[in-house]
């Protein structure tokens, strides 16, 4: 058996996931795109943002797991081996990321830390008082794996905690909205919005003008989704007429975000290097190899994606 590894945005990580896999599958054989070898032997790939075409270079490629919770760069590719499972990455380490970087920026948002940091650099003494977490509304978009904990937790902290997602979910604590009826209900009233949808036809953009209209003047947002999602030039204007307060920010159209790019200087903008969650290789290695093991024994992937809602 043999796996080729690529991670477009950390090549340092390979000999961390090698180490990983071999200490779960000893007989498995982990390469570096880079030294392939013999293509022909390759039957999984474990990648993260490969570039177009490359999984399709391998012609007895039997799985293809995402190094990471998102699958739209596979998806999107026109020359993805048909037929070929696609398995996203589902692990307690990654979602537990997302929900300390939930957590924190909510918090930030709601004692309004961005302001006490620019009194700070004025020498400014002001105080204010901030609402209790039961008197501010906390929206969660996207309510799957790592939404739900998320809201979960988020909730446990005492906010009104309102999720949205596309099919009816059901969480204590939560109420949960769904689908496009769904949608306004869930915008009224929500001051501090998180977005951690996947990247779909139906989410990208999503995160624009006619939505931030919908939201209370002076609303904020953290968004740890997909970069696709929002439409970054409706940010700025939203943003300079105050209808958002301000932005926590962890993914981009262009990853790195451009040295040019308007965020960085931004008073309003928090900008986060997508390092929300990162997938940790010793936890997640023993989710692959549970599917590998599966694979080889004909029983059904966990974690497979459905490529017609493309998560």
């Amino acid at each position: 058996m043999a796996l080729i590894f690529f991670s477009k945005d950390d090549v340092d990580r390979f000999e961390p996931w090698k180490k990983a896999l071999k200490e779960v599958l000893p007989d498995l054989d982990v390469r570096s795109w880079k030294q392939p070898g013999n293509i022909g032997e390759i039957e999984f790939a474990l990648v993260w943002n490969p570039p177009p075409g490359m999984l399709g270079t391998f012609p007895n490629l039997r799985a293809v797991f995402s190094v990471g919770a998102g699958v739209d760069s596979l998806l999107n590719d026109p020359e993805l081996p048909a037929g070929v499972p696609v398995c996203r990455m589902v692990d307690d380490s990654l979602t537990q990321g997302m929900v300390e970087y939930s957590i924190l920026h909510v918090l930030r948002h709601h004692r309004n830390q961005p302001l006490l940091e620019k009194n700070q650099r004025a020498a400014k003494w002001s105080t204010f008082s901030s609402p209790l977490a039961s008197e501010r509304r906390v929206g969660i978009m996207g309510l799957g794996a790592i939404g739900g904990p998320t809201a979960k937790a988020i909730s446990g902290l005492g906010f009104e905690t309102i999720g949205w997602s596309r099919n009816p979910k059901e969480i204590v604590g939560v109420e949960c909205m769904h689908g496009k009826k769904g949608m306004k209900d869930f915008l009224s009233g929500t001051e501090i919005v998180v977005c951690l949808l996947p990247l779909t036809p139906e989410t990208e953009d999503i995160l624009n003008k006619d939505l931030f209209a919908q939201l209370p003047m002076g609303a904020t947002l953290i968004n740890a989704g997909r970069g696709g999602q929002q439409v970054e030039e409706d940010i700025l204007e939203a943003l300079d007429s105050g209808q958002l307060s301000h932005v926590t920010l962890d993914v981009f159209r262009d990853e790195p975000l451009p040295p040019y790019h308007p965020f960085w200087k931004h008073s309003k903008v928090t900008v986060t290097p997508h390092n929300a969650a990162v997938t940790q290789p010793k936890t997640a290695a023993i989710l692959l190899a549970n599917n590998i093991n599966r694979l080889n024994a004909s029983q059904p992937l966990i974690n497979i994606v459905d490529i017609s809602v493309g998560y």
